[in-house]
């Protein structure tokens, strides 16, 4: 197996030896939670623009790792944060991307695919009205339906500028749903992931928040297909869930304790809309497989290395995490660049990255060593550890 070196802590240089990387069997049978992978884009690095200010998409690339996705039965959340809504993809980028996916999902029948739909092509000042998020995000759902799609409904960042009242919050998704052709999936963003998102619903206090992000479904729950609930906090997580009107779908967003809350209670369970799932795809999709097959054991056994990987990835400042999952597939020869839009590449360390690779490792996640190595050598080269 192939040695290179990597940093440690304080400064250091050591060698790392990896292992032999796991054989994770294909799904044979549809699973029995329903499981979204968020997924990243792949940047063009050769395209002539401005990094920082131009969304330059390789096109083949991002799709063909939704096919990815899709053989191994997973469904693709398209166009959320994981694909760096927010952080370099524009609506209108966004929208294309959402075209493209649908248009490839055709190749797989029964492929699940959902679209973020919001308010970010609204500029989020102190001017901006609730009629304005309305409008914002009538434009955006009325688009995605347009082409086909399944809305996700994202959590919207002037919308928090606008709202003076939780009744606020109220008022426009009320509207919103009213609206909507099918059921959507509401995305409650925590703050970790956008600080731009804190006091959602009307309150910081997470609690509070939830009281009203209830009633706002209580209200709806026709139009409600479930609610995706990112705060990486089981506890929340699990009573939200045991609040939802019946027919109302929790999915997890909790990329530190996946693996317990899809596997559930006495009480009930969560689906799956994670970002991990784009960086662990071949063991997440194992997972569920053994999962249906009513093999518990194997289910946790694959899952629990996965763990420590997904909140070393996900740590603070959360809103990063984009770079460890496109690491995982420059690493995994998912892409052939360790380039990203708006340059986001530059957001974690050197030492985090080298953590990342020993973590991945350990988890069987690096599918062919050699190539992992040789490519975790090339990035480790312009940092300036040598190998």
């Amino acid at each position: 197996m192939p040695t290179l070196n990597l940093p440690t802590s304080g400064g250091k240089i050591a060698p790392y030896t990896t292992q032999m990387p796991k054989k994770f069997p294909a799904p044979k049978t549809p699973f029995n939670r329903i499981a979204y992978a968020a997924a990243h884009v792949v940047a063009d690095p050769l395209a002539d623009g401005n990094p920082w200010l131009d969304a330059a998409i390789d096109w083949d690339s991002t799709i063909a790792f939704r096919r990815h996705l899709w053989s191994l039965g997973l469904g693709v959340a398209e166009a959320m944060d994981t694909a760096q809504r927010g952080m370099g993809m524009s609506w209108p980028d966004s929208l294309e991307l959402i075209r493209r996916s649908l248009d490839a999902a055709k190749d797989f029948p029964g492929a699940l695919i959902g679209s973020g739909a919001g308010t970010d092509h609204l500029t989020s000042n102190a001017d901006v009205s609730i009629d304005d998020v309305i409008r914002a995000y009538e434009e955006q759902c009325a688009a995605v339906e347009k082409l086909g799609g399944r809305i996700i409904l994202m959590a919207s960042r002037a919308l928090v500028k606008a709202a003076r009242t939780p009744a606020d919050y109220a008022r426009v998704y009320g509207r919103i749903l009213d609206q909507v052709k099918e059921p959507v999936i509401i995305h409650w963003l925590g703050e970790m992931f956008d600080p731009a998102l804190d006091g959602y619903w009307g309150h910081k206090e997470h609690g509070k928040a939830m009281d009203v992000a209830i009633d706002v479904i209580a209200s709806n729950p026709a139009k409600v297909d479930g609610v995706k609930i990112s705060l990486l906090d089981k506890d929340k997580e699990i009573a939200m869930r045991r609040r939802l009107p019946q027919g109302v779908r929790m999915f997890t967003g909790d990329d530190f304790n996946y693996a317990e809350l899809i596997a559930g209670d006495a009480q009930g369970y969560s689906d799956a809309l994670l970002g991990i799932f784009d960086a662990i795809a071949p063991a997440a999709s194992a997972a569920l497989g053994a999962f249906t097959r009513g093999d518990v054991a194997s289910f946790h056994e694959i899952l629990a290395p996965t763990v420590p990987l997904s909140r070393h990835i996900f740590k603070a400042p959360t809103r990063f995490y984009k770079t460890g999952v496109v690491f995982m597939a420059y690493l995994n020869g998912l892409q052939n660049h360790f380039t990203m839009v708006a340059g986001q590449e530059s957001t974690r360390s050197t030492l985090h990255l080298a953590e990342l690779f020993r973590l991945a490792d350990a988890a069987g996640l690096l599918a062919d060593p050699e190539l992992a190595a040789q490519r975790m050598r090339l990035v480790m080269a312009t940092r300036g550890v040598a190998n």
